[in-house]
């Protein structure tokens, strides 16, 4: 039952915006629908409130994994696709450490997308055809054109069957089992046939995107098969095929419309994938350390990398910096490799040594995240208070969403002994990080005990004022 009910729930939640079709005269055209604001449809406004309550929802009950660096890598790819549609900017890309194979889509723009999922997948281009999907539900609004079929129901208790499906995916027994139960369960035994359509159009529109974007077509129906092959042998199957039916005429279908499609050359070996991906097990806990070291006795590259980090999670710090010296010795750049590098000297409290290893690559690309974030670690350490709110404040002005730059925005305010204002800007950067972590009503509670620090300010009493106020209101959705 509860493999079912998440199975319905999640499928219920898919989504917003609109597109166009790319030009190509060199292959057949799979015209993408304009979905304009005709009858029925969310009002935009609505589904971005939406998304970022369940993003709240989703960091507060499922393991969100924050790692800048990796978050870095899966945007780039999720940017270029959707950079082939006609959608503003998205609430975000958010990583589940969770070995099942999975990913979802919220109204407002929410992705998300499992450890598993990008463990599970044998090059880039099969994670892009998943994300592709996604960006296809959201594109043509499915969330939005299914309000037809629930009628009378409020849009943010749709919404909130996400989060209940995450939690019962999450919990023991029938504890979460029981956040499904009710009428709700009718209304998404209802969904689940009409969203086979919608996967299939997701498909479809999905694959246009990758192509354009420049992945390989034929991955989205490679993952599908391979997928299919490894399931066929066990009882179960994967989350992502629960909330993304698969049928043998789907993946058909998939593999007759990829090869129409002109023919994309496939790296057989990629090493930046082989990185995120080795990578990626380490910091969702997915990789052993015998593994690891087979990896980097062959002197492959990701398997070092992935082998240092492994020995600099658990705090040892001697052999994390012997195994990135092998590394070194192959002359390749590479930003995880300087980021590594860094952190093994900020666990020794060697600051200067930090500052040496990360500050070249953080000037020369001062747009990458990951490396700025870093940075402002060591000037932190530094106690460089300016330095380090200027870094982190210019991802703060592109996403107001960012809780990592909030925390660093919260260490910088604590380390600011000359501000008359230190306590109630900890106050105030601490409250952002509750808010978007899930933790509403603390993030007032900080809000509310900031402002009254502030009575004799005018200026910074009233961006407290208006800031308190938008969260008020908007904890007022319930969900």
């Amino acid at each position: 039952m509860k493999r079912f009910l998440l199975a319905c729930s999640i499928g219920l939640v898919a989504i917003v915006g609109s597109t166009h079709s790319a030009n190509l005269n060199s292959m057949p055209q799979f015209n993408v629908p304009e979905i304009g604001s005709g009858v029925g449809l969310i009002d935009q406004q609505k589904e971005k409130m939406i998304g970022e309550k369940v993003f709240r929802e989703v960091h507060k009950q499922m393991p969100v994994l924050q790692n800048p660096w990796l978050e870095d890598q899966l945007v780039s790819v999720f940017s270029h696709i959707l950079s082939q549609t006609q959608l503003g900017q998205p609430i975000g890309l958010v990583i589940i450490n969770d070995p099942q194979i999975n990913a979802f889509a919220v109204p407002g723009g929410l992705f998300a997308i499992n450890t598993g999922m990008v463990i599970s997948a044998r090059n880039m281009d099969e994670v892009a055809g998943v994300m592709a999907h996604e960006v296809a539900h959201v594109s043509q609004r499915h969330y939005s054109r299914s309000q037809e079929a629930f009628k009378g129901q409020g849009l943010l208790t749709l919404a909130g069957l996400l989060v209940g499906a995450l939690v019962a995916s999450q919990a023991d027994g029938d504890v979460g089992t029981a956040v499904m139960l009710g009428s709700q369960a009718a209304l998404m035994d209802k969904q689940l046939n009409y969203s086979r359509n919608q996967e299939r159009e997701a498909d479809r529109i999905g694959m246009q995107y990758m192509y354009t974007a420049g992945y390989n077509p034929q991955s989205m129906a490679d993952f599908f098969e391979v997928m299919d092959r490894s399931t066929s042998k066990v009882s179960f199957l994967p989350d992502f095929w629960l909330t993304h039916p698969l049928s043998t005429e789907r993946m058909s279908e998939a593999r007759l419309r990829a090869n129409q499609f002109p023919r994309v050359k496939s790296s057989l070996h990629d090493e930046d994938f082989e990185i995120l991906k080795w990578y990626s097990r380490v910091i969702s806990n997915q990789a052993t350390e015998q593994q690891l070291q087979i990896l980097a006795n062959r002197k492959n590259f990701a398997g070092q990398l992935a082998l240092s980090a492994f020995y600099l999670k658990q705090g040892d710090y001697v052999l994390a910096q012997q195994v990135l010296d092998q590394a070194k010795a192959q002359q390749r750049l590479n930003n995880l490799l300087v980021l590594i590098q860094t952190d093994i000297y900020l666990g020794q409290n060697k600051t200067d040594e930090a500052y040496k290893s990360i500050q070249s690559a953080a000037r020369i690309m001062p747009e990458n995240r990951a490396l700025a974030f870093k940075l402002t670690e060591v000037f932190i350490r530094q106690k460089q208070v300016t330095q380090a709110q200027n870094l982190v404040q210019r991802f703060i002005n592109k996403n107001s969403r960012d809780i990592q730059a909030w925390r660093l925005m919260q260490q910088v305010a604590n380390i600011d002994q000359q501000s008359p204002f230190r306590t109630v800007n900890v106050l105030r950067y601490r409250a952002e990080v509750e808010y978007w972590s899930g933790w509403e009503e603390n993030a007032i509670k900080s809000l509310l005990h900031a402002q009254r620090l502030v009575k004799n300010n005018e200026l910074l009493s009233a961006k407290l004022k208006i800031r308190l106020n938008e969260m008020q209101k908007e904890r007022q959705l319930r969900i």
